[in-house]
């Protein structure tokens, strides 16, 4: 009872997050809440003084104030590359290659997969292309439901590996891993989990039988109606600036070079502040020559804006869940998750895949990805850290194992629960940009055909499990008895 008493502020952080079963509070709101109920919990029943407890908060504050930096040159990449046209080019390349209904759902997985990379934001990502694409397939007859579920699974992906995504950011902080070292971790594993989605979204619609007719972009915005305009324009203003960008025929094939320069920079292991700024620098100068950027002072202007973005909510949701899992270190919350999972688990594996499996269920309960990322990553973490004995290295690798779980079982998870926030936004933003009532895609048509979820989320904890992530370079865990478990 005691210990279900300890780790109560968590479920009381749930309750007031979900909007199922809770108040759906924002986390701005519902984290200070919990974090007062928390200090009065451990004041209590774990004994501990007032000023213990806010020490250990604010100590667990200052270990995330680095990431502060990044997120908020996260938020002014993903601004300049949605305003100055790198990624109105991404999608313009792709759709000039002509796309029949067979491969409209493959091509919307990987221009929306780029895209997210490029952009760092799912919710965006899928605002700004779903418009194009279900348009797109109603013009060549392809199938509403692939397509809308390709372009939820593309949307997410970036949000997995992108360097400028705040969960990829936020996940990494809470293991303590190097975002950079994280991405190169899991990078041929996404890739191949891409690859897979592709290939079952083209034998899908193969299996349909449909047919080879060749769309038209242009064709396809031109019959978005001036109602979806103004929900974008009020919504997602970035998502208009780019749509009008693709209806112009896009602007030039060195638009791309920003989002590369980010890219090659990450994959040579060079630091995360200078990938970013790279990306700002190269969407400076590309958009100057091609005119979307017409001044340079309007230019910085832009970019301050994207860090006060971030400021405002995401860094101090990120303050108060700080203090809120300090406090629960403080007081042993995690103490009965973790006797719990170690009377199940018997090797080092298997408590890896139990990781994977509280951040999954964490999902569920919470619906929201960010909420569980911030309130499972603690737990896990600690889980591998009481209960697992290695070199340093080898335990590293268990926290990239550890912050991929968090982001990859939040992220991905989120589309294969049906009361998932992410489903929400997805269904109503299909609803809004394609309000043909006959071809309308429900929650569970996506979740039936979201192959690219699928597949990321099983084959993570089937390759954790069974040590098959060996074969993938980089991604696999070391074995025993290079590490070992422990029972304290």
């Amino acid at each position: 009872m005691l210990a279900l008493v300890k780790l109560s502020p968590v479920i009381v952080l749930g309750i007031l997050m979900n909007s199922t079963v809770g108040f759906g509070l924002d986390i701005l709101l519902a984290a200070p809440l919990a974090l007062v109920y928390a200090i009065i919990i451990g004041m209590i029943f774990s004994h501990v003084k007032f000023s213990d407890l806010m020490d250990s908060a604010i100590e667990s504050m200052k270990h995330i104030v680095f990431v502060f930096l990044i997120l908020q040159m996260a938020y002014a990449v993903a601004t300049c590359f949605m305003e100055t046209g790198v990624a109105a080019e991404i999608i313009s390349i792709a759709l000039s290659l002509g796309i029949t209904a067979k491969l409209i759902a493959v091509t919307a997985l990987v221009v929306t997969a780029i895209l997210s990379i490029a952009t760092g934001t799912s919710w965006g990502t899928f605002a700004a292309c779903a418009p194009i694409f279900l348009w797109l397939n109603h013009i060549v007859g392809g199938s509403m439901i692939l397509t809308v579920s390709a372009i939820a699974g593309g949307s997410c992906f970036g949000d997995n590996i992108g360097l400028i995504s705040d969960t990829t950011v936020v996940s990494s902080s809470l293991q303590g891993v190097v975002i950079t070292d994280r991405v190169r971790h899991q990078g041929v594993w996404s890739f191949l989990c891409l690859v897979g989605g592709a290939v079952a979204f083209y034998f899908a619609a193969v299996n349909m039988g449909l047919p080879d007719t060749v769309g038209s972009a242009n064709d396809a915005i031109a019959q978005v109606p001036q109602s979806v305009w103004a929900a974008l324009e009020e919504k997602r203003p970035a998502a208009v600036t780019l749509l009008k960008q693709v209806q112009a025929g896009g602007l030039s094939w060195y638009m791309v070079i920003p989002l590369v320069a980010v890219l090659v920079l990450a994959g040579a292991g060079a630091n995360t502040l200078i990938c970013l700024g790279a990306g700002i620098v190269g969407a400076l100068i590309c958009g100057y020559i091609a005119g979307t950027v017409t001044s340079v002072s309007k230019f910085l202007e832009m970019v301050q804006s994207s860090f006060a973005d971030a400021g405002s909510w995401v860094i101090v949701m990120m303050l108060w869940i700080g203090a809120f899992g300090g406090v629960m270190r403080r007081m042993d919350a995690f103490g009965a998750i973790a006797t719990l999972v170690m009377k199940c688990v018997h090797s080092v594996r298997q408590l890896m895949f139990a990781n994977g499996l509280l951040c999954l269920i964490g999902n569920a309960a919470l619906a929201d990805e960010m909420a569980q990322i911030v309130t499972i990553s603690p737990i896990i973490k600690d889980l591998t850290e009481r209960n697992i004995k290695g070199s340093q290295e080898a335990m590293y690798k268990l926290a990239l194992r550890n912050a991929t779980f968090a982001d990859a079982m939040g992220v991905f998870g989120s589309q294969l629960i049906p009361w998932h926030v992410y489903l929400a936004f997805f269904a109503g933003i299909t609803e809004a940009v394609y309000p043909v009532a006959e071809n309308s895609a429900g929650v569970m048509d996506i979740i039936m055909h979201n192959y690219l979820a699928w597949i990321a989320v099983l084959s993570m904890l089937i390759l954790t499990l069974t040590g098959l992530d060996r074969f993938i370079p980089l991604f696999g865990l070391p074995r025993e008895p290079e590490v070992q478990l422990v029972r304290e």
